[in-house]
Parts: structure tokens; sequence; C-alpha cells
């Protein structure tokens, strides 16, 4: 007889990737990286617990936009009166790549206490460099490789 496994938060173990985004749409790497940080690519998935691994952004500042999506204005309020602001998302990506990217992998996960937790995995920085290498990170590949089968 199988039985079910249930994983508690001191029970899951958890990793470290890398993940260069040169030359990478950037609504394709967060759907990849939300599944990563979510834990979905793991075999002990569940719903209700942070089975997710760690990601590191690296290169954000190259990252591609498609089509016309940095002409595409991206909306919030400050929460005053008149508040209401706007910014291009090729202008944010030139100015803040670190930011466009987290909206777009924070747009990929649950709006509730567990994806608060999951977004706090997510680690992005504008160059080459960054501050985790003492946890050894794996490099991720995000590349869509096509498939054989569709030609």
């Amino acid at each position: 007889m199988n039985r079910t496994t249930t994983h508690k938060k001191g029970t899951v173990q958890t990793e470290w990737y890398v993940v260069d985004a040169t030359g990478i749409a950037v609504g394709r790497l967060a759907g990849q990286v939300a599944q990563v940080l979510r834990g979905k690519h793991k075999p002990t998935f569940q719903y209700n617990v942070d089975c997710g691994d760690f990601v590191i952004i690296i290169n954000a500042e190259k990252a591609i936009l498609t089509g016309n999506k940095k002409d595409e204005l991206i909306y919030w309020h400050t929460g005053w009166p008149d508040g209401l602001r706007n910014i291009s998302r090729g202008r944010m990506l030139e100015e803040t790549p670190e930011k466009i990217i987290e909206r777009a992998v924070w747009g990929m996960t649950p709006k509730t206490k567990l994806g608060h937790q999951i977004i706090k995995k997510l680690k992005v920085y504008a160059g080459s460099e960054h501050p985790h290498a003492a946890q050894n990170p794996k490099v991720l590949d995000v590349n869509q490789k096509p498939r054989e089968d569709s030609k």
C-alpha cells in the first residue's frame, strides 16, 4: 500500500539556482522562474506548503521585451490624492531592470500569504555579480528549446 507523504516547513529541502537573463524575454523568464519558486518542478509539490527553491537572476538589464511591450504603460497609485502614476515598460527596463522582472514574477505567483513568502526567495540583480556565491547555486537553463516533433 502506497502512502501519501505530506511535507511540513522543516522537512522541505531547498536549493539555489542562478539564471542568466541575457537575451531572454521577460515574460518567458518570469513564467519559468515562478514555477521553480513555487516548487512545481518537484515531485513532492504541495499547494499549501512553500516547497520551492531560491532563484537568483543576473544580467536583468539584458532581458528583452518582445513586440510593442516597450511602449505599454504600467500604472500604479501612490495612495495620495491625484496619485496615479505610470511608466512605460521600456523605460522601466532601462532605469530599474530588477523591478520589471520582480513585477512579472509576482504577477505569476499566488496573491496570498504563501505567495508573499515565495516571492522573498527571488533575488534579481542588474549586473553579472551577486552576493550569493556561498550558497553554491546551480545554473538553471530557461531557454526554450524547439521540440523535435514540431517540424
